[in-house]
Order: C-alpha cells, then sequence, then structure tokens
C-alpha cells in the first residue's frame, strides 16, 4: 500500500536527489550548471545595464522621452524570451549560450531603462539648480548629485531584472543551451517527477539568493543614512518622534 501521494514521493525523490555527492561534483553535475547558469545570467544583466542605464540617464536627464520610454518598455516585455530563443536558433547564432545571453539582455532591458528613467526624472529641480548656482559642471552635477539621488532607483531596476534572468534563464535548456534548466529539460524528459523538483527548488533558492545579494549591494552602494536590509521601520522613528523602547513602550 502507497503511504503517500504523488506530491510526497516526488518531494522525496527531490531530497535524495540533492543528498547526492555525485549529483553535484560529476562532470556536468549540478555545480557545473550552476556555474553556467551564473555566467549566463550575469552576462545578459551587464549587457542590459550597459544599453539601458546610459540611455535612461540621456533620457531622464532631458525634458523629452517619457512616451518612448513607455512605448519601448511595453513592446520589450511582450516579446515572450522563448521565442526570441527559437529565432535565434534558426539564425547563425543557432543553439548557443550566446543566443540565450541575447535573448535574456532583450528582457532585462525594460526594468533597467525605466527605473533609471524615473530615477533622474525625480531627482529635485531646485538641487540640480543649487548644483549649477555652486559652479559644478555637467560631468559633476551627475557624478556627484543626480547619479547618487537617482541610484535607488537603478539598482531597483537592476535588482529585478536579475531576479527575472536567474528565474528564467531555464528556457534556454529547451533549445539546447546551458544552465539549471538541463536539470529540468532531462526530468521531463524521463519522466521523473523527483529531478523536475529538485532543478525547480534549485532555481527557486537561486532566485532568492540573488534577490538578497543584490538588495545588500543596493544598501552598500546607496549615499546618506541607511538601515539594514529588511529592518523594520518603527512608525514613531519614521515621524521624528522617540523610539518605543525610549517611550517606555515595550517592543
Amino acid at each position: 500500500m502507497d503511504e503517500g501521494g504523488p506530491d510526497v514521493t516526488a518531494f522525496g525523490d527531490a531530497l535524495r536527489y540533492l543528498n547526492d555527492p555525485f549529483n553535484w561534483t560529476r562532470s556536468g553535475g549540478i555545480l557545473d550548471l550552476l556555474l553556467e547558469h551564473l555566467a549566463i545570467s550575469a552576462a545578459a544583466v551587464l549587457l542590459a545595464a550597459v544599453l539601458a542605464i546610459p540611455g535612461g540617464v540621456l533620457l531622464g536627464r532631458s525634458t523629452r522621452g517619457a512616451g518612448a520610454i513607455v512605448v519601448l518598455s511595453n513592446v520589450s516585455r511582450a516579446v515572450p524570451t522563448l521565442a526570441l530563443l527559437t529565432v535565434f536558433a534558426v539564425t547563425p547564432i543557432g543553439f548557443s549560450d550566446t543566443a540565450t545571453v541575447l535573448a535574456l539582455a532583450v528582457f532585462a532591458f525594460p526594468p533597467m531603462l525605466t527605473n533609471t528613467f524615473v530615477g533622474f526624472r525625480e531627482v529635485d529641480r531646485d538641487v540640480r539648480e543649487a548644483a549649477r548656482a555652486m559652479g559644478m559642471s555637467h560631468g559633476q552635477l551627475l557624478a556627484r548629485v543626480e547619479f547618487p539621488l537617482a541610484l535607488p532607483l537603478v539598482m531597483t531596476g537592476v535588482r529585478t531584472a536579475g531576479v527575472q534572468v536567474v528565474a528564467t534563464a531555464t528556457l534556454a535548456a529547451l533549445v539546447g543551451g546551458g544552465g539549471l534548466g538541463r536539470i529540468i529539460n532531462l526530468g521531463f524528459g524521463q519522466q521523473d517527477l523527483g529531478q523536475i523538483l529538485a532543478g525547480a527548488l534549485i532555481v527557486a533558492a537561486l532566485a532568492l539568493l540573488t534577490e538578497l545579494v543584490l538588495v545588500t549591494l543596493s544598501w552598500a552602494v546607496t549615499p546618506g543614512p541607511r538601515r539594514l536590509p529588511f529592518a523594520r521601520v518603527h512608525r514613531g522613528t519614521a515621524a521624528g518622534q522617540p523610539e518605543p523602547a525610549a517611550a517606555g513602550i515595550p517592543l
């Protein structure tokens, strides 16, 4: 008599798969695929950042471009990553990690462009005027005033894109690419629910870890007063009132 349903059995198989050192250390195992997955994701985010951040800065500092940003962002989001991978597969690019990087870069482009644009557009005009009155050049204004003020939103765009790319890079395995998606793809081919679940758990954990790392990085590079990432802000403190403990209210 079966002691558990299919879900319980699949979960147990997934744990056995993840607890087997051979699955991690063998050639083409989890560690190799993890490094490949990270390399593909990092290359895609970097490529998108090289194009999106300077474009967002230029458009954000100008008085025009809001309509173009909205249109470009919406069009880019509407293009399915798997469709791009399929299109690249029938071009000279072929089935390769290059195709995966290009497709994921297109996917990562909109959040970075939009957040950079909004970050620079939201810089207070009075702050700009005060910096110019102090004799700052355009370059100094950008580097010492505008960019530090816009950095939190810029990093939000990078964080959003990074997490999305790490999660979506699994699709590369469907068109012969590398990364952790191979574990899931092989599990489907063998009808092994445990392996499929194991691959999904690894990807989910990697996406959560990416979020944590990028939140910490954003906290570290943002100038001005900081609080620890994920720390809870007391309402009394935010309103300029004393901490609850100082006011005699138990924490």
